[in-house]
């Protein structure tokens, strides 16, 4: 097992690169790429990121070299063989070749497209313009550059010593949350916690963790896999993931009128359901609002494996999907209810205690698996923060998302205030955003 404490202190970083392979993205980042690839290549699409904490000002904490350093690494990656076996010889979700022949063959020539940076009022302004399936999988390497930075520059002001008992305790911490979890019947667990992790050395300890404290679901146990592939090739486990909201803002933006707008989200769904089955036909539904979505869903969508619940009241949301498939003939026991947002022990055992037996539960656990430091330094300079990558324009059209949690909202007022109306989105109950 990796020595992190001692890897962080005599850190250099051609040894640990914070992106050290193009699959280390997670799993629904390449799904959805394959399905862009296929059906929307030619749209031109502009990610930006975005700091929801505004009081984390990474320009003081963050140097503008060191940044570009591992842009530019990121850049220079291109896919290994043994990866590209892996992804077109291994079996996801039971389904061998998974990924196809065409899409092989030009992710084998890839490498990530150009970034523009620049500094504003405390934030590194970072965005990314090109065709959607390239400046896509700039998403996941980009948060993880970012947030591993700023872990390094508070780490490198602690000594040996100092960094030993650090990653005790975190290590602890993580162990006693494992500890409880495994008091849970029928627990399905996994780790989506790519996006915003302490490190990629870290993210690794932490599924290694649950593989041993929880049990690996291939052989019986409580974790189901992990978003990131490339530790489920090199753990060999399952990797996990479907699709995110990327996809219906893309495709609402592009719309012509209202009318197309309304209809958006649905052939997003109509388009993956061509191309999957099974677990990974899991509706998103709080892009435009979870309630409106499902009202006038068509009745194909009620015949899908489950739904993700990434915003607002968990209870609130998987309530409504139990209503709905009521609604259209369903059976809720055989239904999956993903939950994602914001977990941590005491979330997850209310939630699976409330919908056990209702539904089939499950769970994916990110920040607060891989990057639960808070109140282990001084001034809680290790704490996570709220930082995404969005796509914000496409064909030069604003993207929005609304969510089920106003705080979530992403886009221009009045192009906002438009999306509300057109999805008949009401008054909402702004929630505090958890990592």
């Amino acid at each position: 097992m990796v020595d992190i404490a001692t890897r962080v202190y005599n850190h250099k970083w051609k040894i640990d690169p914070i992106v050290r392979s193009l699959i280390d993205t997670d799993f629904y980042k390449l799904l959805m790429c394959q399905s862009i690839f296929r059906n929307t290549r030619d749209t031109t699409v502009t990610f930006s990121l975005h700091n929801r904490s505004k009081s984390i000002r990474l320009t003081e904490l963050i140097d503008e070299g060191e940044l570009r350093q591992q842009l530019d690494y990121a850049r220079g990656l291109r896919l290994t063989r043994g990866e590209s076996t892996w992804l077109r010889g291994n079996t996801f979700y039971g389904k061998r070749q998974m990924f196809r022949p065409d899409f092989m063959e030009w992710f084998e020539g890839f490498q990530l497209p150009p970034y523009h940076l620049e500094v504003r009022d405390g934030q590194y302004d970072l965005t990314f313009e090109g065709k959607w399936h390239e400046v896509m999988l700039w998403e996941i390497p980009a948060l993880a550059i970012l947030m591993e930075l700023r872990s390094r520059a508070v780490l490198n002001a602690m000594g040996r010593f100092e960094l030993q008992v650090l990653y005790a305790r975190a290590m602890a911490r993580v162990w006693e949350k494992i500890e409880a979890l495994k008091g849970i019947p029928g627990l399905r667990i996994a780790d989506f916690g790519t996006r915003r992790r302490h490190g990629f050395l870290w993210q690794d300890w932490c599924v290694q963790a649950m593989i041993e404290g929880l049990g690996d679901a291939a052989k019986g146990g409580a974790f189901t896999g992990t978003s990131n592939c490339l530790i489920a090739m090199r753990r060999d486990l399952e990797a996990v993931g479907t699709n995110a909201h990327e996809l219906p803002m893309v495709y609402a933006a592009l719309a012509e009128t209202d009318a197309a707008l309304r209809e958006a989200p649905y052939k997003v769904l109509a388009d993956w359901q061509e191309e999957h089955e099974g677990n990974l036909r899991i509706i998103l539904p709080d892009t435009y609002g979870t309630k409106g979505f499902l009202e006038h869903a068509p009745d194909w969508l009620a015949g899908w494996t489950g739904i993700r619940i990434d915003s607002g009241d968990p209870v609130d949301g998987a309530e409504t999907a139990i209503t709905w498939w009521k609604s259209r003939g369903e059976d809720p026991t055989q239904k999956l209810v993903i939950f994602s947002d914001g977990l941590d022990v005491e979330k997850i055992r209310e939630l699976h205690e409330h919908f056990a037996g209702r539904v089939r539960v499950s769970f994916g656990w990110g920040t607060l698996l891989t990057n639960d430091f808070r109140g282990l330094v001084p001034d809680d300079g290790l704490a996570p923060f709220s930082l995404v990558c969005k796509a914000i324009s496409a064909e030069g059209r604003p993207t929005v998302k609304l969510s089920d949690n106003p705080e979530k909202a992403l886009g221009p007022t009045d192009e906002i205030a438009r999306y509300k109306r057109v999805f008949g989105v009401g008054q909402q109950e702004a929630m505090p955003v958890v990592v």
